[in-house]
């Protein structure tokens, strides 16, 4: 190996530490699609999970600096096709193998941007975040699954689009506790935190039904490759949304609804071995 190829290879090597680190589900969701999709999409997820982590964590520092910062650092990277930074430099190859486009990358900046001015968010706010936060990660993601396949690519956007919004929306119901104490964020549209009731929640998660269902049959059309993978992210999603669904609102104010890591891995083995014994 030259060292020009060590160099791209530890960079994704990085962005998977990143994802391993910050997410067991996606980590777990990964591992069984085809190899040739595992860096492209640990490189795609290094790059969310910063941004996100720079509007969520970095509390004690000038966000819109860092985030600014950030933003010109991943064009730089785009443009030049090098960084010393190794998440955006694993990005970069990722957006320059696989046609990812800069109106993606833009929607997705302008929603972490959105996080530093909004704390309330209207009906058009709340479309626009979700689109740049979760379905363009979405969108991203099937740039690398179609391989350059345009055709299916445009056929399987929309039901793209859904997964990342249900998953992006079950979110926000399992973390309303912490982005209200901890950011001052209230997501969904006329929801008051402190009044939060069945009849707002029962809105709110038959959006999110709605979602789910328009997402699976894009997920069932997806190359064999990336269908198992993107299928466990689906059940663990839907697994967690129906644990919230049994709960009260006054539940889901007080504590984070989380699936057990055994609960997943049961997910994983179950899902993988169902698909290549042809029973899914």
């Amino acid at each position: 190996m030259d060292a020009l190829n060590l160099y791209h290879n530890t960079t994704l090597e990085c962005s998977k530490l990143v994802t391993r680190r910050y997410s067991t589900s996606f980590s777990l969701g990964i591992r069984v699609m085809d190899e040739k999709f595992h860096m492209p999409i640990y490189g795609i997820y290094g790059f969310v999970r910063f941004a996100d982590e720079i509007v969520d964590t970095f509390h004690h520092k000038d966000k819109g600096y860092l985030l600014e910062k950030f933003r010109t650092d991943t064009y730089e990277a785009i443009d030049q096709q090098i960084s010393l930074n190794p998440i955006l430099h694993a990005f970069q190859m990722v957006v320059h193998q696989y046609g990812i486009e800069k109106d993606l990358i833009d929607a997705f900046l302008n929603s972490m941007a959105m996080d530093l001015d909004f704390s309330t968010y209207s009906d058009d706010r709340y479309k626009e975040y979700i689109y740049g936060s979760a379905e363009v990660v979405g969108l991203m993601c099937l740039k690398v699954f179609c391989e350059g396949d345009q055709e299916a690519y445009e056929e399987l956007k929309s039901p793209a689009c859904k997964l990342g919004s249900a998953f992006q929306k079950v979110n926000f119901l399992r973390d309303i506790k912490s982005d209200f104490e901890e950011r001052g964020r209230v997501y969904f549209p006329g929801v008051d935190y402190q009044t939060f009731d069945s009849t707002m929640k029962k809105v709110i998660e038959a959006d999110i039904e709605k979602d789910f269902e328009d997402a699976y049959e894009g997920i069932m059309r997806l190359p064999v490759g990336a269908k198992i993978g993107v299928k466990i992210a689906y059940l663990y999603y839907l697994n967690l949304f129906r644990k919230i669904k049994k709960l009260e609102p006054k539940t889901i104010t007080l504590r984070r609804v989380r699936v057990p890591n055994i609960k997943k891995l049961s997910l994983l083995m179950s899902i993988y071995f169902g698909t290549k014994l042809g029973f899914e």
